[in-house]
C-alpha cells in the first residue's frame, strides 16, 4: 500500500498545495453532529502524512451547512474546482465522495478536471488518480452510490410523508382562520373578529363576484383582516391590516377554508440553472383530495362556485367562451354576446360620436389567429341594448318591490357586521392596552431600565387604542346617516319602479350590467339580411328570440328627420330661412346631428330636398328683383328705393338682402307716379 501511495504521488504533486474539503448538509448538522465535522478537519493529518507540508494544506470550509445536491449552490465547491482546473492542487481529501458531491453531474465533472489537471483524490478508503482508468472507474462507481443513497433517502422520507398525506394526516401550516386542537384537528380559531371576518370576506365576494371589488369593500370600511406571520420569531402569530388582492386570491383558491383536505396544489419543475419554478396543478393533478375533512367557513359548493367565478373573470386563462367581469363602459351585455355564426365570444368595441360611446359587438378572434383584417360579425350594439333594456323592465317590474326590501335587510346586516368587527378590533386593543398596564404595574420601580420601556409600551397601546375608538365612532356615524329611517324609505319608495331604478343616473353601467347577469345567461346575434336574429337564454334554462329590425347606417342616423323636412315646407311659404331657423328651435327641432338651426342650415336642407324657398315661390307668382323692376320701369335702382321708401311701390324681403317687387304695368306705374306729383 505504501508503495502504491509513492507510486501515485510525485514530486510535482507535492510543489502544489492540498485541499481539505469540509461540508455539512445543514446547519443543525452542523451543531449537531460535530464528530463528523471533526473528522473531516482531521484530514489535515493525513494530508501531512503524505507529505504535504503545514502551510501547503488549504482547508475549504465555508460550505458548512450547504447541500451537496447542487454545485452552483456552493461557493467552496465553486472555489475548489477553479482551483483543481489553474492547476493549483496536487490533492484533494474529502471524508467520502458525499462530502464533495451528491450529484453525479458535478462529481464526474470533477474527476474530469483532476484528471486533466493529473490532480489526486484522496478519502477514508484510499488514494486514487482519476487519470488510471481503474481508479476512475471505483470513483465513478462511489459517485453513482452515493446519488442512489440520496435518491433512497429521499423516497424513504417522500414515502411516509405521501403515505400520511393520502389519509389526511400529514401536519402542516394551517392558512389564517384555523388552529389544531389538541388532536392535531383542525378547528375554526376560537377569535371571535377573526372568524367573523373571514366569513364577511367571503359573503362579500359571493356578492361582488371579484376579488378585487371585494377588497376595495372591505378597505373603504376599514375593516382589517387578519394574517398570520410564516417566518422568523413571530412565526404563527396573528397580525391585522388592510387585505390586498393576493391574500384574497390565495383564500379563495384554498379548499380548506370549504373544510376539504387538499395536498399537492403545487407543482415544482427545476430549472436548466439548478432553480426551480412552481406552478398550480390541475385538479386531476391533486395528490389528495378529502371533502368535509374539518370544519369550514363555506360549503364546498360554494368553493366550486367561487371558482368557476374567479375562471371567468380572468383574463390570461379560460376559453374563448369565457365571460369577462363586468366593467365601465355602456356596452350592456359585456362578456355575454355569443357570435350566432362560429359560436365565440363577441368581444366590445367603442366609437365615439359628440363625445357619446356607442357599442359595436365583434366577433374577431377567428381573425387574429388568422392575421387576416375580415371579422365574423360586426353587429351595431345600442339597438340590442335597447332591447334587453325594455325586456328587463317589462319582466323585473313585478318583482322590483319584494327585491328591494330584501336589499334594504341584507344592507341592514352587513352594517351590523361591519360595525360589529370594528367593535371587536376595539375591544383587541382595550384588552392590549390593560395588559400592558399590568405589565407596567408589576415591575419594580427601582428598575428603571424594565419601566421606562413597559411604560413606553403602555403609551403606545394607550395611542392605539384611543385613534381606534375614534375611528370607531367616526365610522358608526357615518354608517347610521347613511342608513337612516328617512333614507331607508326612500329606498323602499325607489324600489316601486325599476324603471326608475334603471334610469337613475347614480345608477352606474357596471351596475346595470350586474343586475343583466342576474337574469340572462348569454345573449346569441346572428346578423341577416332583414336585420338582427337575437336569442336571449335566461339563468332558469328558458329562452326567447326575437328579430330586430336592421340597424341603420351612419348616412341614415345622421339624416335630417321627416317632420323636420315637412315644417321646413310648410314654413317656407311665409318666412324667410333666419326666421324658419328660430321658430325651428323654439319648437325644439334638432338635426340628424342633434344640432339647432341657423339659416345656412336650414338653406342647405332645402337645397338637399329640393324644397321651394320664399323667394322661389314669389319668382313664381312673376316678382322682380331690384334691378328687373328699375330696368322695366327704365329708372335707376336710387329713384326705385325713393318710390319704395315713399309707398308708392310694393315689395317684399324674402331673405336678409333679397327684395322682390310686385309686377305691374307702365300704365300703372304712370297714373300712380302722376296721383303722387298733383299732391
Amino acid at each position: 500500500m505504501v508503495v502504491d501511495l509513492q507510486q501515485k504521488i510525485s514530486a510535482t504533486h507535492l510543489a502544489r498545495n492540498a485541499y481539505v474539503y469540509v461540508r455539512q448538509s445543514t446547519v443543525r448538522q452542523v451543531f449537531e453532529n460535530t464528530e463528523s465535522t471533526k473528522r473531516q478537519y482531521d484530514l489535515r493529518e493525513k494530508a501531512m502524512s503524505l507529505g504535504w507540508p503545514t502551510d501547503g494544506i488549504i482547508v475549504i470550509d465555508s460550505d458548512l451547512g450547504q447541500s451537496g445536491a447542487q454545485a452552483t449552490d456552493r461557493e467552496g465547491f465553486q472555489r475548489l474546482v477553479a482551483d483543481v482546473s489553474l492547476g493549483k492542487a496536487g490533492i484533494v481529501l474529502g471524508l467520502e465522495v458525499s462530502r464533495l458531491a451528491r450529484n453525479s453531474s458535478d462529481w464526474h465533472r470533477l474527476l474530469e478536471i483532476c484528471a486533466l489537471a493529473g490532480t489526486l483524490i484522496a478519502d477514508e478508503d484510499g488514494l486514487y488518480n482519476p487519470a488510471h482508468f481503474n481508479d476512475r472507474l471505483l470513483l465513478g462507481l462511489k459517485g453513482t452510490m452515493s446519488e442512489a443513497e440520496l435518491h433512497v433517502l429521499k423516497a424513504r422520507l417522500l414515502g411516509g410523508q405521501m403515505s400520511k398525506a393520502k389519509r389526511g394526516e400529514l401536519k402542516f401550516d394551517l392558512p389564517v382562520g384555523f388552529v389544531y386542537d389538541s388532536h392535531n384537528r383542525p378547528q375554526l380559531d376560537p377569535d371571535q373578529q377573526v372568524q367573523k371576518t373571514i366569513k364577511l370576506f367571503f359573503e362579500t365576494f359571493a356578492r361582488t363576484g371579484t376579488a378585487y371589488t371585494a377588497c376595495s369593500q372591505l378597505n373603504k370600511q376599514n375593516i382589517l383582516f387578519p394574517r398570520k406571520i410564516r417566518k422568523g420569531p413571530h412565526r404563527g402569530e396573528v397580525v391585522w391590516s388592510r387585505i390586498v388582492h393576493s391574500n384574497a386570491l390565495r383564500m379563495l383558491h384554498n379548499p380548506r377554508y370549504a373544510g376539504a383536505y387538499a395536498y399537492g396544489l403545487m407543482r415544482r419543475k427545476k430549472l436548466p440553472n439548478g432553480q426551480f419554478s412552481y406552478h398550480k396543478a390541475t385538479r386531476e393533478e391533486w395528490i389528495t383530495f378529502i371533502p368535509d375533512a374539518h370544519v369550514g367557513y363555506i360549503s364546498l359548493e360554494q368553493y366550486e362556485e367561487n371558482q368557476k367565478t374567479l375562471q371567468a373573470a380572468a383574463q390570461a386563462h379560460g376559453l374563448d367562451r369565457r365571460k369577462s367581469p363586468p366593467r365601465e363602459g355602456p356596452a350592456l351585455l359585456q362578456g355575454l354576446v355569443i357570435c350566432g355564426k362560429c359560436g365565440d365570444r363577441m368581444t366590445v368595441r367603442y366609437h365615439v360620436r359628440r363625445n357619446i360611446a356607442f357599442p359595436d359587438y365583434m366577433c374577431q378572434r377567428a381573425g387574429i389567429e388568422r392575421c387576416e383584417p375580415e371579422r365574423c360579425q360586426d353587429i351595431p350594439g345600442t339597438g340590442v341594448d335597447k332591447f334587453i333594456s325594455d325586456m328587463l323592465l317589462q319582466m323585473v317590474s313585478p318583482l322590483v318591490i319584494d327585491t328591494a326590501m330584501a336589499v334594504q335587510d341584507e344592507l341592514q346586516m352587513r352594517r351590523f357586521d361591519a360595525d360589529d368587527l370594528r367593535r371587536k378590533h376595539v375591544e383587541r386593543l382595550r384588552y392590549e392596552a390593560e395588559l400592558a398596564r399590568r405589565r407596567y404595574l408589576r415591575v419594580d420601580p427601582d428598575n428603571r431600565l424594565v419601566a421606562a420601556s413597559l411604560e413606553a409600551d403602555w403609551n403606545q397601546q394607550l395611542r392605539k387604542f384611543a385613534e381606534a375608538q375614534e375611528q370607531y365612532e367616526k365610522q358608526r356615524g357615518e354608517t347610521e346617516l347613511q342608513l337612516n329611517d328617512k333614507q331607508r324609505a326612500e329606498i323602499a319608495a325607489l324600489g316601486s319602479s325599476f324603471n326608475t331604478l334603471w334610469s337613475d343616473p347614480t345608477t352606474n353601467d357596471r351596475d346595470k350590467k350586474r343586475i343583466v347577469r342576474l337574469i340572462i345567461e348569454d345573449v346569441t346575434l346572428r346578423r341577416q339580411d332583414d336585420g338582427i336574429q337575437v336569442d336571449v337564454r335566461f339563468k332558469g334554462g328558458a329562452c326567447h328570440s326575437v328579430q330586430l329590425p336592421r340597424p341603420l347606417g351612419g348616412g341614415e342616423l345622421r339624416k335630417t328627420p321627416d317632420e323636420v323636412i315637412t315644417e321646413i315646407e310648410r314654413l317656407s311659404v311665409d318666412f324667410p330661412d333666419a326666421e324658419i331657423a328660430r321658430q325651428l328651435n323654439q319648437l325644439g327641432f334638432v338635426s340628424g346631428m342633434s344640432k339647432h338651426f341657423d339659416a345656412l342650415r336650414v338653406r342647405n336642407i332645402r337645397y338637399a330636398y329640393g324644397l321651394k324657398s320664399r323667394y322661389d315661390r314669389y319668382k313664381e307668382q312673376g316678382y322682380l328683383t331690384s334691378e328687373e323692376m328699375a330696368k322695366y320701369l327704365k329708372i335707376s335702382l336710387y329713384e326705385l328705393f325713393q318710390l319704395r321708401d315713399r309707398g308708392q311701390l310694393s315689395c317684399i324681403s324674402t331673405n336678409r338682402k333679397d327684395l322682390l317687387f310686385a309686377p305691374l304695368s307702365i300704365k300703372e306705374f304712370r297714373k300712380t307716379q302722376a296721383a303722387a306729383t298733383k299732391a
